[in-house]
């Protein structure tokens, strides 16, 4: 469990923690841990966005502050695997060929495009929560995001390379687990904005089975990336709901 906690805490965040043993165990771990870590990351923002609404600032602008925030101390890590993984998809060619050109440094016009439109609508919807001061729903976000990476490491979900953070946790959680998280962010969707809690947390969940089958599909399995762009487009859903008016 130590090991575990370590690797999701070096993993999800930039906190300068030493990491103890890496493998298939503690990768599990670290991933069913991963909501929790969520939740760590969505009090940070819901206070640095709360503290900004007090100074008067206005909700769209403290929405990319926060956004801002958020990818520091992820170290744009989700943002990242967005891109590539847009851009992995976005190509023409074997699964071998989108593997080479997720791996690549460079960012193509796919990329992009995935990445500012997926933050355009994750600062719209999170601007919506500031206005309404729905700070619990802010870090259930989050949460959500992450949830869906636990969904997307479930048992006969297989890795698409032989190594890499994919090869560690693919396939390594029950589906018991992430389950029990999405019960657990739907209760506590509930007490933060009613039925649409609930509602936001299942369309993440929903994101993460969706988005590892199609990855399965046109990858052959899941690669770090892949759990990266689940957890942002997972966020972005969580909140775009959680900003409707129920």
């Amino acid at each position: 469990m130590g090991d575990g906690l370590r690797l999701a805490l070096t993993t999800f965040t930039v906190l300068p923690v030493r990491p103890g043993r890496v493998d298939r165990r503690a990768g599990a771990v670290a991933m069913a841990l991963a909501p929790l870590v969520g939740l760590g990351l969505g009090a940070l923002l819901a206070g640095a966005l709360a503290g900004l609404a007090e100074l008067g600032a206005e909700p769209l602008l403290a929405a990319a502050l926060g956004l801002g925030l958020l990818a520091l101390a992820t170290r744009g890590l989700h943002l990242d695997g967005l891109a590539d993984t847009a851009d992995g998809l976005g190509c023409h060619g074997p699964a071998g060929r989108a593997l080479a050109v997720m791996r690549s440094p460079e960012v193509g016009p796919f990329g992009v495009v995935t990445l500012v439109l997926v933050l355009l609508g994750q600062a719209a919807a999170l601007a919506g929560l500031v206005a309404g001061r729905h700070w619990a729903a802010v870090g259930l976000g989050v949460a959500a995001g992450r949830l869906a990476i636990g969904w997307a490491c479930r048992r006969s979900v297989p890795a698409a390379r032989p190594d890499g953070l994919g090869a560690l946790v693919a396939g390594s959680l029950s589906p018991y687990v992430p389950l029990a998280w999405t019960l657990t962010l739907g209760l506590a969707g509930y007490a933060a904005r009613g039925w649409l809690g609930p509602l936001a947390v299942g369309a993440a969940a929903v994101v993460g089975v969706a988005g590892v089958t199609h990855a399965v599909r046109r990858f052959g399995g899941v690669t770090g990336d892949v759990l990266g762009a689940v957890s942002e487009t997972g966020t972005l859903i969580t909140w775009a709901t959680l900003a409707l008016s129920p």
